[in-house]
């Protein structure tokens, strides 16, 4: 996180959610490396926490018109939602 003096909340809020972001990329990383059962879970609840924190910070900045999102499609949604049921009977998972 890089702090600079008189960042406005903007700046503060975006460095704020690319660090969330970046920890939970790490977490999901550490957590498909790691052979130890209580690691795992020990990254997995860390992940989630981080998760939910990431959500916050994107939230707040959503509601504060910072952060920009557009509206999906339902057939966007749909598709992707196949998509991810295909996979699923792919790979059994």
């Amino acid at each position: 996180m890089e702090f600079r003096p008189n960042m406005t909340e903007q700046e503060l809020l975006t460095d704020l959610l690319n660090e969330e972001k970046h920890l939970v990329t790490q977490y999901a990383s550490n957590i498909t490396e790691s052979a130890c059962m209580n690691l795992r879970q020990l990254l997995m609840t860390n992940m989630s926490e981080c998760s939910v924190d990431q959500y916050s910070v994107f939230d707040q900045m959503r509601k504060r018109n910072m952060y920009k999102t557009k509206q999906a499609q339902q057939q966007e949604v749909d598709t992707a939602k196949q998509d991810m049921q295909n996979l699923k009977n792919q790979t059994g998972i």
